[in-house]
């Protein structure tokens, strides 16, 4: 079954399963960029984190999806059970929403809370990424993968406009923030049980992960390149906390900083993607980095928002969907659960180093100075991952 989605130049039929996982993922990103958008100042501001201890249970986010990725996609792939391994994950994420809430001011706590929810992620990611591989034809992997972001980031532009309109009904409560994140990432499972279409396949002997996937150099060449451009990508809590900074406006704004990402991100995932299918998925992610690059600089230099989120969001559109849909087609389908995790770990692994490695910079040599090394980083790594792809 295909839904007809309707775009700015074109109108192509993308497949219902697609969409009911865009649904879902639109639904679980309200509930979790409620809390990513109040957490950095919630954690520097109120709770009085250093910014190494930020950096590192920033880093935590990346870190624990790497630990639990590739369980999840060899769970999925050898009982070939997709949905179940994402519902899974799923679940986790929202009961961690509650974790959130009883920590209180505890580090430990937040931490473990924290670790539940990332683990959900790391559960769910691949599954749900190898079910739109799955469900939509090769060549129009990028159309579909555009279309779930698209969706996937509506909920991300709607998460931050839910947790300020809570905190402004009850007054700065983030007790509230967590209750009704809770609330919200109950109803993704739902609608992940009701309507999302398991892509089983037929039974067959499983290849070994090694022989089929982590030898193919094509598909090694990908996950080196992902890898060391996620070394060198600041996360978005540290961008929209120097911007915080750099600004001065007031603390009760912060939770509306990742609309301008999410909003740019929305508009520009499905053009991005198509771009992709006709252009060259490779040549769009590695745009989507010199955007990156473009970020930085106006960072470090005016310091200008709206420059500096539309180019985040434009980062986004071109990178996440785009990179599954160059890897998946390289892998076999009953390795491409595991093989999309094999990738995704790589790279959150890259992003927790990153994360942790910005903490350390910015409290040694001050934000510009470090953004200035990361951007340096960049630039090389551009070029070298050119080369590589």
């Amino acid at each position: 079954m295909y839904v007809s989605i309707r775009g700015t130049m074109l109108t192509r039929a993308v497949p219902a399963n697609v969409v009911a996982l865009g649904a879902v993922s639109l639904v679980t990103d309200i509930s979790s960029e409620m809390i990513t958008a109040v957490l950095p100042l919630y954690l520097v501001g109120t709770l009085g984190l250093s910014l190494v201890q930020f950096g590192v249970l920033d880093g935590l986010y990346f870190g624990i999806t790497a630990a639990v990725r590739l369980a999840g996609g060899h769970a999925a792939d050898r009982w070939r059970r997709r949905k179940l391994v994402a519902g899974v994950g799923y679940a986790l994420s929202a009961a961690a929403k509650v974790g959130l809430l009883a920590a209180g001011a505890s580090v430990a706590a937040l931490g473990a809370a924290i670790a539940a929810d990332r683990t959900g992620k790391g559960l769910r990611t691949a599954p749900r990424d190898a079910l739109i591989t799955l469900s939509a034809p090769p060549e129009g992997l990028g159309s579909a993968f555009g279309v779930h972001r698209a969706m996937d980031t509506a909920g991300a532009f709607l998460g931050p406009l839910a947790a300020f309109g809570v905190l402004a009904a009850t007054g700065g409560a983030h007790d509230a923030v967590f209750v009704t994140s809770f609330c919200v990432a109950m109803l993704g499972v739902v609608l992940l049980a009701a309507l999302v279409r398991d892509r089983r396949g037929p039974l067959a002997p499983r290849p070994s992960l090694r022989a089929a996937v982590l030898r193919d150099r094509a598909f090694l060449r990908v996950c080196a390149a992902a890898c060391l451009l996620g070394l060198v990508t600041v996360s978005d809590a540290f961008v929209y906390l120097m911007l915080q900074r750099r600004l001065g406006f007031a603390p009760e704004l912060f939770p509306l900083l990742p609309l301008g990402t999410a909003g740019v991100y929305l508009l520009l995932a499905v053009p991005f993607g198509r771009l992709s299918d006709r252009y060259g998925r490779a040549f769009v992610f590695l745009g989507g980095h010199l955007a990156l690059l473009g970020a930085y600089l106006v960072l470090m230099g005016p310091g200008w928002l709206v420059p500096v989120l539309v180019l985040h969001g434009a980062f986004y559109a071109a990178t996440d969907g785009v990179l599954m849909a160059l890897a998946g087609p390289m892998l076999p389908e009953t390795l491409r659960t595991s093989g999309l995790a094999v990738l995704q770990t790589g790279q959150a692994a890259a992003r927790m180093v990153s994360s942790i490695g910005f903490g350390v910079l910015w409290t040694g040599l001050g934000a510009g100075q470090g953004l200035l090394v990361m951007s340096a980083g960049l630039v090389i790594s551009i070029i070298v991952a050119w080369r590589v792809l």
